[in-house]
């Protein structure tokens, strides 16, 4: 049997080729040697691999542009593995520092060890849902997603790490008001591109449209923004990851639909703009 530095080796070999990082080649052997960690490849480089021919047939995805994490079904979210499918989106980088952003910010309006009610909308897999409730145990999650598949994923995830978050099926707040509840925190990373051309062909081709492209025809921002009086029993303070190009946009929407509030655009770890934070009084 050919050792994994072997197979590393010959990976490695032409994955410039096609786009192909040695971190992801690393991940796929990672998990198919059963490794904790992807950087475990290189401390066991005279290991027999167990399955010449699956890493091969898995590293023929990845030549056609499929993403590592559809490959083996996982993702890493704040140190953790998440289940993904092509249901739903591939956490990122960016949506864990919403996470931080909001660990740090809601100080500033609440005690966080209170009992307060959140609302994850737009889901996906549920990495925020999952990520808050871990950190604030305290707090009251629901998940909302208008797909059934995605909150399929998402209640898969919430399940394995045993994580109380009711999921409701339904676009932007409307599950919410149908269920009459009133809301102390609301977050979300809805679709926010403008621009498809910007968009890498491995997103393109294989992440869900419905959650990647902005239409301002049904735009999640707008909605929240037109409804979130509904849900409004006091304060509310509300977390969106967003678009580099949407800062005029959402300016525009909250002019038209908020009243008595105070908001903060803020760039992401790469100096781009990325968050917006809304607080109404």
């Amino acid at each position: 049997m050919a050792k994994v530095i072997e197979i590393y080796n010959k990976a490695l070999s032409v994955a410039k080729e096609f786009g192909i990082t040695s971190n992801d080649i690393r991940i796929l052997l990672a998990h198919e040697q059963g490794y904790k960690e992807p950087i475990d490849v290189l401390f066991h480089q005279d290991d027999e691999v167990k399955d010449e021919f699956l890493f091969d047939a898995e590293f023929e995805l990845l030549k056609n542009g499929k993403p590592v994490e559809y490959i083996i079904n996982e993702a890493r979210f704040l140190q953790r593995a998440i289940y993904v499918d092509e249901n739903v989106l591939i956490p990122r980088m960016e949506t864990e520092e919403l996470v931080a952003k909001i660990t740090e910010k809601i100080t500033s309006y609440y005690d966080p060890r209170n009992y307060l009610v959140c609302a994850d909308i737009g889901t996906g897999s549920g990495a925020i849902a999952l990520s808050l409730s871990r950190f604030f145990k305290n707090w009251i999650m629901y998940a909302s997603d208008i797909s059934p598949k995605a909150l399929e994923v998402a209640k898969k995830n919430f399940e394995t790490y045993s994580a109380n978050i009711e999921t409701l099926e339904g676009p932007s707040l409307k599950p919410y008001i149908e269920k009459e509840m009133k809301l102390d925190i609301i977050v979300s990373n809805p679709p926010y591109i403008l621009n498809k051309e910007e968009v890498q062909d491995s997103v393109k081709n294989y992440e869900p449209e419905t959650a990647l492209y902005l239409d301002k025809k049904h735009s999640v921002y707008e909605e929240i923004f037109r409804d979130v009086h509904l849900v409004k029993k006091g304060g509310l303070f509300m977390a969106f990851e967003i678009g580099y190009d949407l800062k005029e946009y959402l300016e525009d929407l909250m002019k038209k639909y908020l009243t008595d509030y105070e908001y903060e655009f803020v760039d992401d770890i790469d100096g781009r703009l990325r968050f917006l934070f809304v607080n109404l009084n």
